[in-house]
């Protein structure tokens, strides 16, 4: 059974950072994608990201590229979400979810996922 765990969040000012960690077993041997979502409040649920175990190939929305970056580990059991220059509207809980594909991650209204979702990390951005 797979499941993730998402941690790193917490409140920063507009411009700071913060660099989500995604523990992922299991990554390259049993999935080849790992995506970050977020949902904001009274919003759903988005893809916004997701790196290839194949690659290393990491892919961005358009409203967080340039802003974002992505990587994993040597192991392959933690990838990272460094967000940079964030932005009151980048307030959400953000989580990561395993999937066959990027794209299944980032070009199917609802991606299928391996496992099932975690309790994801708040992010808050605010002044």
């Amino acid at each position: 059974q797979v499941q993730l765990v998402e941690s790193g969040g917490g409140l920063v000012q507009p411009g700071g950072s913060l660099r989500l960690s995604c523990a992922a077993p299991g990554f390259s041997k049993d999935y080849e994608a790992i995506g970050w979502f977020r949902q904001a409040p009274g919003k759903e649920r988005k893809a916004i990201s997701c790196i290839s175990s194949i690659d290393s190939s990491t892919f961005f929305v358009e409203s967080v590229k340039g802003r974002f970056s992505g990587s994993m580990n040597d192991a392959k059991n933690t990838v990272y979400l460094q967000m940079d220059s964030l932005k009151p509207e980048d307030t959400a809980v953000y989580y990561c979810a395993a999937s066959t594909t990027c794209d299944e991650v980032l070009r199917t209204a609802n991606p299928r996922i391996y496992g099932f979702w975690g309790q994801g990390t708040q992010v808050t951005v605010s002044s």
